[in-house]
């Protein structure tokens, strides 16, 4: 990759109006150089601004730094210049998912479905989508629910900061218990108790794994399930904080979501005088 890098990095020097800025910025947004592709793709769109593919590049790029309205408009500049660009109609439908419009996002993927090569991903896009806006997850109910009754619920500390209903965070002291978010399965049960003793000590064991390693103190930990990536960084009072989401979610953007919690989550801790 870093030849790769090197090689498109010397065509445009040579060549300022190669379309190598697509491939650089792709490679450097995939390295988390976010801020480094957007400079990349914004050049290039000066030279190239009727490029479809170029909106598609800043587009995902600002999809990493949870800029989503600023990815929908960008997605939606490229379709304006062509209508079956199908990397534009799927990011649109991620985008929507995300905001819970499910209408919206299944006909971006219809449009996506029509493409001329059979695209796996898009059929399951598509399921998820049907099947989240067949009704009304008990998730979504529950939470609802306890907004009415108690609006200082703990279980809703990360509500504003998670956005969307396809993601949880828990918060957990040294000893695994909750002390706010919620965990809820599809049927509405809220696990998160039984989430807190399973990953009781892991904080332990990463400080430990890190001092082993002599490569300084950790700071979080991302790994990808067959259902959900997941986000981990160490809490106050050796606590465990705890992020997930749905695998559809760019990983720059599971970093900032972590990062918001962590904000939420020192914010509550003061207000119950546990101050981080």
């Amino acid at each position: 990759m870093a030849d790769d890098i090197r090689r498109w990095s010397d065509e445009l020097a040579r060549d300022p109006a190669s379309l190598a800025f697509l491939p650089l910025g792709e490679a450097l947004r995939r390295q988390g150089q976010v801020d480094m592709a957007r400079r990349v793709a914004l050049r290039g769109l000066e030279r190239h601004p009727h490029q479809p593919d170029a909106h598609d590049l800043l587009a995902r790029i600002h999809v990493d730094a949870g800029e989503l309205q600023q990815a929908f408009d960008e997605w939606d500049m490229a379709l304006r210049i062509a209508p079956d660009h199908t990397g534009s109609l799927k990011g649109m439908a991620f985008v929507c998912y995300q905001q819970g419009r499910f209408a919206e996002s299944e006909e971006y993927l219809r449009r996506a479905a029509l493409g001329e090569t059979p695209d796996a991903g898009i059929s399951a896009a598509l399921d998820t989508v049907r099947r989240s806006s067949a009704t009304l997850s008990a998730a979504d109910v529950a939470a609802a629910d306890a907004a009415i009754h108690d609006p200082h619920d703990p279980r809703l500390v990360f509500l504003a900061a998670l956005e969307a209903p396809d993601r949880t965070a828990l918060l957990l002291d040294a000893s695994g218990l909750v002390l706010a978010g919620a965990y809820y399965t599809p049927d509405g049960q809220d696990i998160a108790p039984d989430v807190g003793a399973q990953l009781s000590g892991v904080s332990d064991e990463a400080d430990r794994a890190t001092r082993h390693l002599g490569i300084g103190e950790w700071r979080s930990i991302v790994f990808e399930t067959e259902v959900a990536v997941v986000a981990m960084a160490p809490a106050a009072g050796d606590g465990l904080l705890v992020l997930a989401a749905s695998r559809a979610t760019p990983l720059g953007l599971l970093r900032r979501l972590l990062d918001r919690c962590a904000a939420a989550a020192r914010t509550w801790l003061d207000r119950q005088g546990g101050g981080a």
